[in-house]
């Protein structure tokens, strides 16, 4: 399963039509079978987005904020979209291979008293 997550620095971006930079990781029976991988868009745009999702065979999409055309355009391609999370990338991926994400997630990085600066 390929997994394509919208990301602005370390976390899932707030806006999918708002986002230039995604992550894109292929997974299979809950392990990476490579690294994920980032790529930088020429520019903001949703249609982009879509577009990318159909030529890279991507089965889930996690983003934060996505308009209903958009949302409604990748559930009739039969793509699994995760709306409205927020939290870190890396813990996202780690909850969609788990296969315990949720739309509407709310994730916060933990850190303990000594690892904060």
């Amino acid at each position: 399963m390929k997994i394509m997550m919208t990301t602005r620095g370390d976390y899932i971006s707030p806006r999918f039509d708002m986002s230039a930079e995604v992550i894109i990781a292929t997974c299979y029976d809950r392990q990476l079978l490579e690294e994920p991988h980032s790529l930088v868009l020429s520019e903001m745009s949703a249609e982009l987005l879509c577009d990318l999702v159909l030529k890279e065979n991507i089965g889930v999409v996690v983003c934060g904020g996505i308009e209903e055309e958009h949302y409604q355009f990748l559930i009739w391609k039969k793509i699994m979209v995760f709306d409205a999370v927020i939290g870190p990338h890396a813990e996202v991926l780690r909850l969609v291979m788990d296969n315990s994400l949720k739309p509407g997630a709310m994730l916060s990085r933990v850190t303990s008293r000594e690892g904060a600066l």
